[in-house]
């Protein structure tokens, strides 16, 4: 049975799952780094290539992921991967996870428009720093939104495993 660090579980309490049993985020928790790192490598290409067209197209599936507690990346795993690995369904997204991709839809936003209005050095300055917050979250579950979401919304209580 996997299991997570204190660690990795306060993490993923600030990115919204709060209320997920422990082997079941123990055993998704890599997979719920998918939807980012996707996300972010889109956005990073679109920022490479400093394509408005590219970076306009992330954009719904960016809203999408803040309206509703499934990732339309998550469906990937939910209807494809999850059954090779023999792993179960992802949680569902909390509001700091979603807060989080309205912000990288409105990030997107102007970053397309930076290149595409000719302000190329502000569209790879905001594109990098996309990449940066996007790789951030993807590798360690360090999710600045959700930090953001959090510190004006109010952090959860430590669980029951931090305690010990």
């Amino acid at each position: 049975m996997a299991t997570l660090s204190p660690t990795t579980r306060r993490r993923l309490e600030i990115q919204g799952f709060v209320d997920v049993e422990e082997r079941t985020l123990a055993e998704t928790a890599p997979w719920l780094r998918l939807a980012f790192a996707l996300c972010t490598a889109m956005a990073a290409a679109g920022t490479v290539l400093a394509s408005p067209i590219y970076l306009w197209s992330l954009v719904p599936i960016a809203a999408l992921a803040a309206a509703f507690p499934v990732h339309p990346f998550d469906l990937l795993y939910n209807h494809g991967l999850r059954h090779l690995t023999g792993t179960g369904p992802l949680p569902r997204r909390g509001a700091p996870s979603r807060f989080a991709c309205g912000l990288g839809a409105v990030w997107l936003m102007v970053t397309a428009w930076a290149f595409q209005s000719g302000a190329m050095v502000t569209g790879y300055v905001l594109g990098g720093m996309l990449t940066f917050v996007g790789l951030l979250v993807s590798t360690t579950d360090i999710c600045i939104p959700s930090l953001i979401y959090r510190t004006l919304f109010g952090f959860p209580p430590r669980s029951a495993h931090d305690k010990l």
